[in-house]
C-alpha cells in the first residue's frame, strides 16, 4: 500500500503543577477521585479523574494575563513531503477529526482544537486533501458580563446534500483574578456548512449551568443511509457529569431532524439504573437500516460497552459489552506522561453492498502484560448483541513495550474495508517519539493487512519546548471513501516546532 501524500481526562498533580490544583478550588469545582491505573511501561501512576478532557485549555485560557493569540483569517496549507501541514499557524492545535464528503472523495472538512486561542478551527479542501484553508467556528456569547467562553473536542460529519456538522462543547466562565475564575457552565454546540465547510452557522443547546455539572466530549455522525427512515438525521452524544459517581452521570444523545437547526432534548443511551456512574468517549454511528449505536468507555466496570436505538435516537436498548479493560480511565506512557492517554472507542457500520453490510466494528487502546499499549478491534454481525474476541491489529514484536494510542476508524461505505491510524512509539527504543500507522481489513476485521507507516518525520512531545499539558489531545482522526483514506493527526516535527503543535494529514490509496 502506497503512501501518496498524506471526558474528563485527569492529571496527576505534582508540586509542578500546583497551580492546576488551586485553579480547581478557586473555581469550586468537585474533585472526585475515580480509582487508579498503572503503566508496566512507564511504572506506577495514579489518576484522579478529576477533570474534563478540555480543562488543559481551561488553565490556558483563565490564566492571569492571557492574551489570546490573534484570529490567523483564513489559513491555507503547507505541504512537508507527502504529509501535509494542514493547520499552518502559529500556536498550539490538538484533538483532530477528518469526514468526507458522501458526493465525492474530492470534498473533505477536519477539525481541531485551538488551546491558545478561544474557538474551535475548522478546515477544508476541495482538491481530495492536497489543499486546504482554515477557518474559526463561531461561539456564543458570555453567560456573565465580563465572562468568557471557548470551545473544546471537535468532530465533523456531513450528510447527503452536501452539508457538514461540526460538532464541539462551550465551556463558560468568569474572569477576575485575583477573586477566583468560576466556571458558569457547558454546552453542546454543532455548527453546519453549506459551503463545504468556508462558513459555518452554529446552533447551541443542552445548557448545564453550574460549577461542578459539566458536559464533555461530544461526537457527530450523520445518518447518509438511503434506505434508512431516519437518513440525514444528525446525532450528537457526550458525557455528563456532575462531580462525583452518582446515577445522574451517563452519556446522552440528542438529535436534529431539520438540518442542524435545532436538536431534542437529550436522552440516556446509558444505563440509567441506580447506582454510580462514569462513562466517557461516546461515539455514535449508524448501520444500514438506520439504527444508531452509541459505544462509550464504562469506567465504573471498566469495560467498552454499546447500546443502540431502532427509533431515530428517542430511546435506547439494553447495554452490550464489547470488552472489558485492564486500563481502568486513562494511562501514563512515556510520550504522553504528562496529560496521560485516555481508553475510549472508535466505531462504524459496514453501509457497503458487500458481504459484510451490516456488521458493526469497535476499537480501543489497552494496556497489555508485555506488550505496552496495543490497539484492538472488536466485530459484531448480529446487530451489537454479541462481539467477537478482541484482535490486536499493531503487528509490532510482542514481547516489547512499544504503545500505540489515539486509534481512530473508519469503515469505507464502498467496500467495507477497517481502516485504523495511530499514534505509535515502535520507532523509538525510549518510547518517547511517535509516528502515525495504519491498517486496513478487506476481509471483515479478521484479519489486518501490514502495518504501514504514514508520517516522514518522527514528534516528541516530551521535551524541547513542546505543550506539556495539552500534548497530543485525547484522540485523532481518519476517514475512508472510495479508496482514499485521509488520516489526521497532531504533528510537531522538527520542521514545524516553531510553530508548536499542528495539525497534519496525508492521503493513503487502497491498493
Amino acid at each position: 500500500m502506497e503512501v501518496v501524500s498524506m471526558a474528563w481526562t485527569p492529571r496527576v498533580v505534582t508540586a509542578a503543577a500546583t497551580p492546576v490544583l488551586v485553579l480547581g478550588l478557586m473555581a469550586g469545582v468537585a474533585l472526585p477521585a475515580w480509582g487508579s491505573a498503572s503503566s508496566a511501561s512507564s511504572g506506577s501512576a495514579s489518576s484522579t479523574y478529576s477533570q474534563p478532557t478540555w480543562w488543559q485549555k481551561f488553565e490556558t485560557v483563565s490564566a492571569p494575563g492571557f492574551t489570546p493569540l490573534p484570529d490567523p483569517g483564513v489559513t491555507t496549507s503547507g505541504a512537508v513531503g507527502p504529509n501535509i501541514d494542514v493547520s499552518n499557524e502559529p500556536g498550539p492545535q490538538s484533538e483532530t477529526s477528518i469526514a468526507i464528503s458522501p458526493s465525492g472523495p474530492s470534498q473533505i472538512v477536519a477539525g481541531s482544537n485551538e488551546i491558545f486561542r478561544l474557538p474551535m478551527r475548522g478546515y477544508f479542501s476541495s482538491d481530495g486533501g492536497a489543499h486546504w484553508g482554515g477557518v474559526d467556528l463561531p461561539l456564543p456569547p458570555p453567560l456573565t458580563t465580563n465572562g468568557t467562553d471557548f470551545g473544546s473536542d471537535p468532530a465533523v460529519a456531513w450528510d447527503t446534500h452536501g452539508n457538514v456538522f461540526y460538532s464541539y462543547i462551550v465551556v463558560f466562565f468568569s474572569s477576575g483574578f485575583p477573586n477566583g475564575v468560576a466556571i458558569n457552565g457547558t454546552e453542546m454546540a454543532v455548527a453546519r456548512s453549506s459551503d463545504g465547510g468556508r462558513t459555518w452557522t452554529s446552533t447551541y443547546f443542552a445548557l448545564q449551568k453550574g460549577q461542578t455539572k459539566f458536559n464533555d466530549k461530544p461526537y457527530v455522525t450523520v445518518d447518509d443511509n438511503p434506505s434508512s427512515p431516519h437518513q440525514d438525521t444528525i446525532y450528537v452524544t457526550w458525557d455528563r457529569f456532575d462531580g462525583s459517581a452518582s446515577s445522574s452521570n451517563g452519556v446522552l444523545v440528542s438529535h436534529s431532524t431539520d438540518g442542524g437547526k435545532t436538536f431534542s432534548a437529550p436522552v440516556f443511551a446509558s444505563s440509567t439504573a441506580p447506582g454510580p456512574k462514569g462513562d466517557i468517549g461516546a461515539d455514535p454511528f449508524v448501520s444500514p437500516d438506520g439504527t444508531v449505536h452509541v459505544a462509550w468507555h464504562d469506567v465504573q466496570n471498566n469495560q467498552i460497552v454499546e447500546a443502540s436505538s431502532a427509533d431515530g435516537g428517542q430511546s435506547f436498548g439494553p447495554t452490550h459489552t464489547i470488552s472489558p479493560t485492564k486500563v481502568a480511565f486513562d494511562i501514563a506512557i512515556p510520550a504522553m506522561a504528562t496529560r496521560r492517554a485516555l481508553v475510549y472507542p472508535a466505531c462504524g457500520a459496514d453501509t457497503s453492498t458487500g458481504p459484510g453490510r451490516g456488521n458493526l466494528y469497535c476499537s480501543w487502546m489497552d494496556q497489555t502484560p508485555a506488550n505496552g499499549t496495543d490497539i484492538f478491534l472488536s466485530r459484531s454481525t448480529d446487530g451489537g448483541s454479541s462481539w467477537r474476541a478482541p484482535l490486536r491489529v499493531n503487528d509490532d514484536p510482542t514481547g516489547v513495550a512499544n504503545d500505540q494510542f489515539n486509534q481512530w476508524l473508519s469503515v469505507d461505505p464502498s467496500d467495507g474495508s477497517v481502516n485504523m491510524s495511530w499514534n505509535d512509539t515502535r520507532n523509538d527504543p525510549a518510547h518517547l517519539s511517535t509516528d502515525i500507522f495504519y491498517a486496513r481489513s478487506a476481509n471483515a476485521g479478521l484479519s489486518f493487512s501490514k502495518n504501514v507507516q504514514v508520517t516522514t518525520a518522527p514528534t516528541n512531545e516530551t521535551c524541547c519546548g513542546a505543550d506539556l499539558g495539552n500534548q497530543y489531545g485525547d484522540y485523532e482522526g481518519i476517514a475512508a471513501m472510495d479508496g482514499s483514506i485521509h488520516p489526521v493527526w497532531t504533528d510537531r516535527r522538527a520542521t514545524v516546532a516553531a510553530l508548536a503543535e499542528e495539525v497534519f494529514t496525508a492521503t493513503i490509496t487502497a491498493p
